[in-house]
């Protein structure tokens, strides 16, 4: 019988095919699935899940810090930016201002420059015209002797006896 009972238990073993699908075999394959199951979920809990969820956390941490840190870099950015500007509209006053007074400056020489040169030409002007009624003067007092002679000279051609100096004096008329 011992013999039958290992051929028997030989034979059971190869004729029922895969454990797992042999119908005795699955209350322990369900205990060693629960049982599998149960200290996988533990681990899970207790190990798994919160590395993870502590790595997600410090990125979300990390990512708040970085957008906090970004949005102060750009308000610093925008004050830098604003003050900036301030200068260089205080700047461009300031140039603006300088320039003025050059400009101002510059007018100011050249009116009193010109006045100068005015004055002079005014001066100049006035001995010229002095100059020109004294040559004029001069001029019209020979006129009269030129008109003299050149009477007498027409007189004496004509008539062929020169002029006596009574008649052209009365010819001046």
């Amino acid at each position: 019988m011992a013999t039958e009972t290992q051929e028997g238990t030989a034979a059971e073993g190869h004729s029922s095919g895969l454990p797992q699908f042999d119908f005795q075999w699955w209350p322990g394959q369900i205990a060693w699935f629960l049982i599998i199951f149960a200290l996988m979920l533990v681990f899970m809990r207790l190990f798994t899940v919160p590395r993870v969820g502590g790595a997600l956390d410090a990125r979300d941490r990390r990512i708040a810090d970085d957008i906090a840190e970004a949005r102060r870099m750009k308000d610093e950015a925008d004050a830098q930016a604003q003050a900036a500007q301030a200068d260089m509209a205080q700047a461009r006053a300031q140039a603006q201002k300088l320039g003025a007074e050059a400009r101002a400056k510059a007018q100011g020489e050249i009116a009193a420059r010109l006045a100068e040169e005015e004055a002079k030409l005014a001066k100049t002007s006035g001995e010229a015209e002095a100059r020109i009624a004294a040559a004029r003067d001069a001029a019209m007092a020979n006129v009269q002797g030129i008109a003299r002679d050149t009477a007498g000279a027409i007189v004496e051609k004509l008539t062929g006896r020169a002029a006596s100096a009574a008649e052209l004096k009365t010819a001046r008329g």
